[in-house]
């Protein structure tokens, strides 16, 4: 399986959008500051993801969900979970 997924910044609440073959072994490199595009931005927190059997599936959602559309469809998709979490999606 391949997954989009989406981590939330405890440090600063911003969205972090990516994909990848091996969802727990990413998220633990982002969580050890071994991605250096998120290093700055730990702890985090996996909010939402996605499993596709294609690799190409997921590289394109992550595509999408990184637009002004795909964005609007997780503030909607998530606004539950981000109402009993007292944060906004965006800061």
């Amino acid at each position: 399986m391949y997954y989009t997924y989406i981590l939330r910044s405890r440090k600063d609440n911003k969205l972090y959008t990516g994909s990848t073959g091996d969802l727990w072994k990413r998220f633990k490199e982002h969580n050890e500051g071994k991605v250096v595009s998120t290093k700055g931005r730990r702890p985090f927190d996996l909010i939402y993801y996605e499993a596709c059997i294609m690799e190409i599936d997921s590289k394109v959602r992550e595509k999408y969900l990184k637009t002004g559309y795909g964005k609007r469809y997780l503030k909607d998709r998530l606004k539950r979970f981000l109402s009993l979490t007292g944060r906004g999606i965006y800061k």
